[in-house]
């Protein structure tokens, strides 16, 4: 199970539309380390500005690398968190996550970061089978 939905949560889905802010505080209890990497890059974009923060060190344990292939392998997680933490979202290598600002003028960035070549260029022997 991706998210540890609570009843009340639940009961929201089953009678229609979600508060998406319920929706995000379950992504944040549910996927801790996801959410603490995913704030931790968008403070150091905030602090230290240019066009994007990424992280390259793999997570300490496949409990964590899934958390984090859960939270940006859903749409719906992954928008919600774009939205609430008011940035784009990259993902490599089942650990390389980055955070783009919206401004259209890191666009160009954003696609060499999620370009076939980034990918290839992102490749190492230890990540074989992350």
């Amino acid at each position: 199970m991706s998210l540890d939905v609570s009843p009340a949560l639940l009961e929201q889905a089953e009678r229609g539309e979600v508060d998406e802010a319920d929706f995000v505080d379950c992504v944040r209890t549910s996927l801790p380390y996801a959410w603490e990497m995913i704030s931790s890059l968008v403070d150091r974009l905030k602090v230290e500005g240019g066009q994007f923060a990424d992280n390259r060190t793999p997570p300490p344990d496949e409990q964590a690398r899934g958390q984090l292939l859960r939270a940006l392998a859903s749409d719906a997680i992954r928008g919600a968190l774009q939205r609430h933490f008011g940035v784009r979202l990259a993902f490599q290598n089942c650990h390389r996550v980055a955070v783009f600002p919206t401004d259209p003028s890191v666009d160009e960035r954003l696609a060499r970061f999620t370009s076939v070549r980034g990918q290839l260029l992102n490749q190492s022997p230890e990540l074989r089978d992350c």
